[in-house]
């Protein structure tokens, strides 16, 4: 079983790792070894665990990180990102688990968020699938390079009565 936690700079090497190993799939899919996942240095990762201005939040199982998500906010919109769970570890609720508490986290620290945004690879079928489950919709799709489009989704969210 795995638990999730806020993520520390401590961790930049092993995030760096998973997610690298996460999205080698998604790169083969679309025929690009050079997606942002895979190409994002360390030292970027390092920062980004760093800043507190960017949450990050990691499932562990043991000693392991099996995932991670990252997520930030623009105005009233809450933007998620690099959401990676381990190859080995797939299907077993860590997305699932890391969306939900990812979008907890972020209510929790900004209560006036009227939605959550994220984008995925038009090719990942499975997290299309997942995003949706969770109450995602496909805003629109946008063609990064001629061999990669973007899926990009959009969860409305009830904002409280002040």
């Amino acid at each position: 079983m795995f638990e999730i936690h806020p993520a520390a700079p401590a961790d930049a090497g092993e995030i760096h790792t998973l997610q690298r190993a996460a999205f080698v799939d998604e790169a083969q899919d679309c025929g690009d070894p050079f997606i942002l996942p895979l190409t994002e240095t360390l030292e970027r990762m390092g920062k980004l665990l760093g800043s507190p201005d960017t949450l990050v939040l990691k499932a562990v199982e043991g000693h392991r990180i099996v995932g991670s998500v990252r997520a930030q906010t623009t105005g009233t919109t809450g933007v998620v990102g690099r959401l990676a769970v381990a190859p080995d570890r797939r299907r077993r609720g860590v997305g699932t688990a890391l969306l939900e508490r990812v979008e907890g986290e972020l209510r929790g620290r900004r209560p006036d968020l009227a939605a959550l945004t994220l984008f995925t690879g038009a090719q990942s079928a499975s997290g299309q699938l997942l995003y949706r489950r969770a109450g995602y919709a496909v805003t629109h799709r946008e063609r990064v390079a001629d061999h990669l489009v973007m899926v990009h989704m959009r969860k409305e969210l009830a904002v409280p009565a002040p």
